[in-house]
């Protein structure tokens, strides 16, 4: 059975289910996360006063944001990037303003903050998100104990990210905290990286914008390298990656001055 510290978890599981299938009944949520239905009672109960769901007798179903996500985003992939997630989430702090771009670990970072128990008590000084990421915006907006900003921009249908002119002259009147930054690759010698010229421009800037930069990554970003640089190895001060990442690379990377964290 599991714990009050798996809640996260439960719920980002919840809402893939409720994404897939649209509806969900105690009985097959309970059966299907092996927990028990007065669990899965309240965690619909929570997910419903968030506005993610819409309670039902006897279960669930889903809203609209939770329903039309992308299918890279309904599963955002995985025990490692799940552990990844709930521990950068951990690291913030309460009343940070917190940049993020997209992509499926950043998403999945996103719903952990959503999930940590102590923000819905922050009363005045709330969480802020900001980010380029239509998606993420879409989440967050509904929680409201946090306060959501998203970049204008272009939108990239095949990521859901604005980038361009527009949301990098919005960043320009923005200071961020801290910038939980997904990337496509990352090393010592390369910095951190990401497959297309447009969206680096953005994230180039909301790294300028920050004073704490975390990348979030698994493991196999660690031996890839991608073709648009968004910052040197320098301009990092934590990365967050999985126990099964290379040892060298993770030397160089400390020794780059980079705090690693394996999860």
């Amino acid at each position: 059975m599991t714990g009050p510290t798996d809640r996260p978890q439960r719920w980002n599981r919840l809402l893939e289910l409720l994404a897939e299938s649209g509806r969900l009944s105690v009985e097959e949520a309970a059966e299907r996360l092996q927990v028990s239905p007065a669990t899965v009672r309240r965690d619909f109960t929570a997910l419903a006063e968030q506005q993610l769901a819409t309670r039902t007798h006897g279960g669930v179903v889903a809203t609209t944001v939770a329903y039309d996500l992308p299918a890279r985003y309904r599963q955002t992939g995985g025990e490692a990037k799940q552990r990844i997630a709930e521990h950068a989430a951990a690291l913030v702090d309460p009343t940070a303003v917190v940049g993020m771009n997209g992509g499926t670990t950043t998403t999945a970072v996103a719903r952990a903050l959503a999930g940590r128990t102590d923000l819905a008590n922050s009363g005045d000084d709330q969480l802020t998100i900001v980010t380029n990421a239509l998606n993420i915006a879409a989440e967050m907006v509904l929680r409201p104990h946090l306060r959501t900003i998203c970049l204008g921009g272009v939108a990239r249908r095949e990521s859901y990210e604005l980038h361009g002119p527009l949301a990098e002259r919005a960043l320009t009147e923005l200071r961020l905290d801290t910038l939980i930054l997904g990337v496509n690759a990352i090393s010592a010698e390369g910095g951190a990286q990401c497959r297309h010229i447009d969206e680096a421009g953005v994230t180039t800037e909301m790294v300028r914008r920050s004073g704490h930069v975390m990348v979030v990554a698994t493991s196999d970003k660690l031996e890839r390298s991608a073709l648009a640089r968004i910052c040197g190895i320098d301009q990092v001060h934590v990365l967050v990656t999985d126990t099964s990442a290379d040892a060298s690379a993770v030397t160089a990377i400390r020794s780059a001055g980079v705090r690693v964290d394996l999860v």
